[in-house]
């Protein structure tokens, strides 16, 4: 029965790792529609919880 050389096998690991490509590079038209969707959507998403805050105020202070 053969040993396992886990040398090798941590290397072959390694050289597979290493070899990544930088896809945000290649595709930087999908990175900025990427960025432009998330910024739209954290905008949105501050305005409704800005009016729910605003509302929120107005309520307390109209029962006051």
């Amino acid at each position: 029965m053969a040993a396992v050389n886990y040398s090798l096998v941590a290397r072959d690991t390694f050289s597979t790792l290493a070899k990544r490509s930088n896809w945000a590079g290649e595709n930087a038209g999908v990175m900025v529609v990427f960025c432009v969707v998330f910024v739209v959507a954290v905008g949105l998403i501050a305005l409704f919880i800005y009016k729910k805050l605003l509302a929120r105020k107005e309520r307390r202070q109209s029962h006051v």
